[in-house]
């Protein structure tokens, strides 16, 4: 009797357990992803929120430029900032670009 209680309990943590660990889903991936990258490579001149200016760079949160811009941008570099194409793929670049989109909007 013991140990088949034992054994409903554990199938039920198991079973909840693996419920409730759901995959992201692309766009919360992206989302994700995007906000790692720019972490590592922005937030030094950026800052966190995007307003920082360290080694005049730009404050995103006041970018009027595309989301093609930005990409454009990002990927060949501008002024003090090097470009990124031999350090993120395509898909990174366009991550991170979302994800500096979103800095200055209110939630």
């Amino acid at each position: 009797m013991m140990k088949s209680t034992v054994a409903i309990v554990l199938l039920i943590v198991l079973a909840v357990a693996c419920g409730s660990a759901s995959a992201p889903s692309p766009a919360e991936d992206g989302a994700l992803k995007g906000a790692q990258l720019f972490k590592m490579h922005c937030e030094l001149c950026h800052g966190a929120n995007g307003k920082l200016g360290f080694n005049e760079a730009k404050d995103l949160t006041a970018s009027a430029l595309t989301r093609a811009q930005m990409i454009a941008q990002v990927t060949n570099g501008k002024g003090k900032m090097m470009p990124y194409k031999n350090v993120l793929t395509a898909k990174e670049i366009e991550a991170v670009v979302d994800y500096t989109r979103t800095l200055g909007k209110t939630k």
